[in-house]
């Protein structure tokens, strides 16, 4: 029976291991020992020390960047088992994982870059998109342990592919949501009932997930914590230096990424992405987008 091991238990990590411990012995990590303690008590799985992570046949990582995931490589590599792989669900970076491929090659081991998308409420669900980077016959090898808590399990090339492919999704992501606020501060600025432009918008082809999945509370106001601002705009550096290691040439990309560091540093440290729209309100001078109301200018 395959042991599993999941380092990192924060708002995606926590539900993804959840799915894992129905397929056997799942062992858990997190920095705060607490949480991984929690995990076991709601779950069943075992909360253990980073060292007792390397007993595991595959070690899943889920952390904020591949400097994270580097640390915890660090400690354990001297101590995995040959033919130990490792999935890093990271938001990492592309030259990163082959970095770290090439340090588990020479152990024996193998690694595959398995980002998702979907949030926590895929997570929970097990519904998330999960976008792999590295050999076909390692994936296979790990797929029923990922498809666990993936819908959808797709290679997308050799590793660091999945990373890549990642860092494309968020930013585009981060484009739409930005366009939409600038466009809806437009609208709001002319008086125009917002709800109503929203309900057209959505039934029209100027619509996208934004559109229709974030600025119905973001017009409520309703900002609750789902993915931080700060990794959004990481998410959006690393599709820069994507574009740049291929010598290529993307300027909204690029304009893009550098907005979002300036609505970075203009709220707290644990913004929600969708809150980038406070600083487009700023731009625009004053007024908020509030459902059915027009600025009070």
């Amino acid at each position: 029976m395959t042991t599993a091991a999941f380092l990192g238990l924060g708002a995606m990590g926590y539900p993804m291991a959840s799915h894992l411990t129905r397929l056997g012995e799942t062992l858990v990590w997190n920095r705060t020992p607490g949480r991984a303690e929690q995990h076991a008590a709601e779950f069943g799985s075992r909360a253990v020390t980073l060292e007792e992570t390397a007993q595991a046949d595959v070690i899943f990582t889920c952390l904020p960047t591949s400097d994270d995931v580097e640390g915890l490589l660090d400690r354990l590599l001297p101590l995995l088992k040959p033919g130990t792989i490792w999935v890093d669900c990271t938001s990492g970076r592309p030259a990163a994982g082959r970095e770290q491929a090439q340090r588990l090659q020479q152990a024996g081991a193998a690694f595959l870059d398995a980002p998702v998308s979907g949030g926590p409420t895929g997570a929970k669900a097990g519904t998330l998109a999960v976008m792999v980077g590295g050999e076909t016959e390692v994936l296979e090898r790990a797929r029923p342990l990922i498809e666990s808590f993936g819908g959808t399990v797709l290679r997308v090339g050799p590793v660091g592919t999945g990373f890549a492919v990642k860092a494309v999704n968020n930013v585009l992501m981060a484009v739409h949501l930005w366009a939409t606020a600038e466009g809806f501060a437009s609208l709001q600025q002319q008086g125009v009932d917002l709800d109503a432009a929203l309900s057209v918008i959505n039934a029209s082809s100027g619509r996208s997930f934004s559109s229709e999945n974030k600025f119905p509370k973001i017009l409520k106001r309703e900002f609750a914590p789902f993915f931080k601002l700060s990794l959004l705009a990481k998410d959006a550096g690393i599709a820069l230096e994507n574009v740049q290691e291929v010598r290529g040439s993307a300027p909204l990309l690029a304009q893009t990424a550098m907005l979002l560091r300036a609505a970075q540093a203009s709220q707290s440290e644990d913004a929600d992405h969708a809150e980038l729209v406070k600083f487009v309100e700023a731009m625009f001078g004053h007024g908020t987008l509030i459902a059915g109301e027009a600025s009070s200018s």
